[in-house]
């Protein structure tokens, strides 16, 4: 089994190969619209109006499991997404990416890389004070809060896991490296 077996759910309810989206560099998050990583939107949007023609997709998957931060249906998130971040890349419908009712999808991914990639004592720190939170999961392996991002080649291989910390503009040298490949 490959990324590229995966099917997921758009806001509209119809399913969508991932199989459709072979050759192309992928940024998969787990976003939420109320929390303190939400204005990680404008950076995202920014890799993607500078990859995009170049072959990266960035899908944006809404998930309501960490403090209740993606409340709405997927119609008043993805409007608020677009009215305030002006994004344009795709949204998928709202998930859940641990437990018993985790998206396959994410099941895959975790499995893929265990642990957060996390840079800078801030960022450390940042997320050390995230652990404490309730909500937080303590099980390996499981992402831990909002904006937990994966990086996938061309190939489907998943090459990166980011913690929430991450900012979307420090990925710019591995998605350099992925696109000229």
């Amino acid at each position: 089994m490959d990324i590229y077996d995966f099917k997921v759910k758009q806001t509209d309810g119809k399913e969508f190969s991932l199989a459709k989206l072979k050759g192309k560099v992928l940024l998969i998050v787990n976003t939420a619209t109320g929390c303190g990583f939400t204005p990680q939107y404008e950076g995202l949007e920014n890799l993607y109006r500078e990859y995009h023609d170049q072959g990266l997709e960035i899908l944006d998957f809404p998930c309501d499991q960490f403090g209740h931060q993606a409340p709405g249906t997927d119609e008043e998130i993805h409007n608020f997404c677009v009215l305030k971040y002006n994004t344009t890349f795709t949204q998928f419908s709202k998930i859940e990416v641990n437990g018993d009712s985790a998206e396959p999808l994410y099941t895959y991914l975790k499995s893929q890389i265990q642990d957060d990639t996390i840079k800078g004592a801030k960022n450390k720190i940042a997320m050390k004070a995230i652990e404490k939170l309730p909500g937080v999961s303590k099980e390996p392996g499981f992402i831990k809060w909002n904006f937990t991002k994966f990086l996938v080649d061309k190939k489907g291989n998943v090459v990166a896991r980011f913690s929430p910390t991450y900012n979307p503009a420090d990925m710019k040298s591995e998605i350099d490296k992925l696109i000229s490949q």
